[in-house]
């Protein structure tokens, strides 16, 4: 069987992200290890039982910003699979570009500190996200459902991440879904 250059990259991510999970550090080259990060933000600090609780909801907002991650590298892939090295401005609005270049250019005017990536899809939203497989339907529809279903995913995984990043915390029927909405993600797009 002859695979795509698309499916050839997908795998060689589907893989990483197997190492990941299985507990291969990401960070080991940058020198970070959790007991160093815990030292240096000094969490002895804080109130036990505040701490507890967002320490409980990272691990949420772990496995949502993983989720994000892997389709915004879905959604290129895909575009890259069609438009080559011309993917952003030829599957992407120009309104969606704009917004993630200023974004961008935001952020690093701040040079003393670090920024999202050097991959302009990483400083747009799951909302644009649903935007840009809108804007190309006809090339992402052998992976999804219908728009409403990438909505109906993106929309309360998004919802239940804004509540963790501003420091809320989410009930346990709210985290099962969004294990349910991230599995069936995955399970329809292959991941």
């Amino acid at each position: 069987m002859e695979l795509s250059l698309y499916e050839f990259v997908f795998r060689g991510q589907l893989a990483d992200q197997a190492l990941d999970a299985t507990g291969r550090s990401a960070y080991a080259s940058q020198g970070l290890n959790r007991e160093d990060v815990a030292a240096a933000l000094s969490l002895e600090l804080f109130d036990k039982e505040m701490l507890d609780s967002a320490l409980l909801m990272s691990i949420v907002y772990a496995a949502i910003a993983a989720f994000e991650h892997s389709a915004r590298t879905f959604v290129s892939r895909v575009l890259l699979d069609q438009y080559a090295e011309d993917w952003w401005e030829e599957g992407v609005s120009e309104k969606i570009r704009k917004f993630a270049e200023d974004r961008r250019d935001d952020e690093l005017k701040t040079k003393w500190h670090g920024f999202r990536g050097d991959d302009l899809l990483s400083y747009t939203d799951l909302k644009q996200l649903s935007s840009i497989i809108q804007q190309n339907l006809t090339l992402f529809e052998p992976y999804i459902r219908t728009l409403d279903w990438v909505k109906s995913i993106f929309d309360p995984i998004e919802r239940s991440r804004n509540v963790i990043m501003h420091s809320g915390t989410l009930a346990m029927p709210d985290v099962e879904r969004v294990g349910i909405l991230m599995r069936d993600w995955n399970k329809q797009v292959g991941l």
